[in-house]
């Protein structure tokens, strides 16, 4: 009674006129930014950040959460037609929706990835709904030393899976972000460091600003190398809704992908990206008809695109319950609720119960508008694919440009943002992935503070962080992880010199 009493109650905060508003904004924006390749949902998320600063709390959670979970939708009508991922989350689905509107079939394969999103997004709410009470409750038991050890963990799963080449140069950016999120003055003895003398640093230095460089200001700098876009499939686009035949080839990938997802969005570093090439390989793997992949099988977009909307209602669990973002939009998102003085975690149900329970029935409803706005408008969206990518960057750069200006006012965040920028595009040239310097960013604060608290309560010996069961598991799985990626590379190495 009380999960309907709360469900009840959070319809009632997310159908208000001001928070549908919101909610179909993030979604449509979502869309938008899924769709049109390249930037990606943490860079859009972060330019979005300054607009939210004279919001509510609830309405401005609504809108970016909309623009995180939008994105896994837009991004499969890219793939499908243009065999151009809008998203990382949505490369799998060009190796078999592409070649389904190649052989006349786009329509089917943008129904099936609409539905199969839709009903995989809602499931994984639902999930998230199921898990979140009882994990906040188990979390209330965590101290400093048990949550210093999750975000230790949370960071090596994150340069781990993220990273492009060696874990180390992931660790290595990782340790770069931990250095920049302790910019400022020290909490305890309100000494400046990092500062260099700069007045503007003394409050640190403001996550927009940062994700705005990182990703938006180098994805323009990316843009400008990049050659003309692929041209869009000559193909009608017709029999949107999938006949009997492909929901009885789809339902048990759905199911699958589904679950698979959900498992994975709750890992640090995982997210939806390795859930869908994962769904993808157990549908080939236990394929009647494997060869059939890579061809056209229906499978291969219903899998892959359950599993990455299913990952980015998981993802969070983390955050809403742990306060400790899985991914770096999480980590947008986390900044956002800080700076509506929300702190995300335990006790986040039982202090801002209309805001969460506002936030998952938003998600609902905002499923729902997704596959209105995933179907119907696929022939704006197609126009909107044709729009050349010279008018698209300088706009990105003017919003980037206005919303770092907008946050305090001074230019010294449009330098640090321009700056940033072209560190984001130097890491994307060498191939370090942004991904852990973000999310290190953000828990920077967190695990200075909690490693601070653990080492007053133990007078200072690190010794009590190998008395308490659950930091010696953590631990473990730390070093697990740090050997496992050891011994791949030297693998790796020994592969390539025979």
């Amino acid at each position: 009674m009380d999960v309907l009493g709360n469900l009840l109650h959070g319809f009632s905060i997310a159908l208000q006129p001001e928070h549908l508003l919101f909610c179909f904004l993030g979604a449509l924006m979502g869309t938008l930014v899924g769709i049109l390749p390249g930037l990606g949902p943490v860079g859009a998320m972060a330019i979005l950040l300054p607009v939210t600063f004279h919001m509510s709390s609830t309405s401005a959670i609504i809108m970016l959460a909309g623009v995180f979970y939008g994105t896994a939708y837009g991004g499969s009508t890219t793939s499908i037609l243009m065999n151009v991922p809008g998203e990382a989350v949505s490369v799998v689905t060009c190796l078999d929706g592409h070649q389904m509107a190649v052989r006349g079939r786009a329509g089917a394969a943008l129904g099936i990835a609409a539905f199969g999103s839709f009903i995989a997004g809602t499931l994984g709410i639902v999930g998230l709904m199921i898990f979140a009470g009882p994990l906040s409750r188990f979390a209330l038991a965590f101290g400093p030393h048990e949550y210093f050890a999750l975000i230790v963990l949370g960071l090596t799963f994150v340069a781990y899976l993220s990273s492009q080449g060696s874990v180390f140069q992931a660790l290595m950016v990782a340790c770069v972000g931990l250095m920049l999120g302790n910019i400022g003055l020290d909490s305890e003895t309100i000494r400046p460091r990092f500062t260099f003398g700069s007045l503007y640093l003394f409050d640190g230095l403001n996550i927009a600003v940062l994700a705005m460089g990182l990703f938006g200001i180098a994805e323009v700098l990316e843009g400008l190398e990049r050659a003309e876009a692929s041209s869009i499939v000559k193909t009608k686009i017709k029999n949107l809704l999938p006949n009997k035949a492909d929901w009885l080839k789809s339902a048990w990938p759905i199911i699958r992908g589904t679950f698979i997802g959900f498992v994975l969005g709750i890992l640090p570093g995982a997210g939806p990206v390795l859930a869908s090439f994962l769904a993808y390989g157990v549908e080939k793997k236990i394929s009647k008809e494997p060869e059939q992949f890579g061809k056209g099988a229906i499978e291969g977009v219903a899998s892959p695109e359950s599993a990455n909307n299913s990952a980015s209602s998981s993802a969070f669990i983390p955050l809403l319950t742990l306060g400790i973002p899985p991914t770096a939009a999480m980590a947008v998102l986390f900044g956002a609720f800080i700076i509506h003085g929300v702190t995300p975690g335990p006790l986040l149900i039982q202090k801002h119960p209309d805001l969460f329970w506002g936030l998952i029935c938003s998600m609902y409803v905002g499923n729902v508008m997704l596959l209105v706005l995933n179907l119907p408008m696929i022939p704006i969206w197609v126009q909107i694919l044709r729009i050349p990518e010279k008018f698209l960057y300088p706009l990105i750069l003017l919003f980037c440009l206005i919303g770092a200006y907008s946050i305090n006012n001074n230019v010294f965040d449009i330098l640090a943002m321009l700056v940033f920028g072209v560190v984001g595009y130097i890491f994307r040239k060498f191939s370090f992935p942004v991904a852990p310097l973000i999310l290190a960013f953000v828990l920077g604060g967190l695990l200075d503070e909690n490693l601070r608290q653990a080492l007053i309560i133990s007078d200072g010996s690190f010794a009590s962080f190998f008395t308490r069961p659950i930091c010696v598991v953590v631990f473990c799985l730390v070093a697990a992880v740090l050997i496992f990626a050891g011994l791949s590379k030297q693998k790796q190495g020994f592969g390539d010199e025979v």
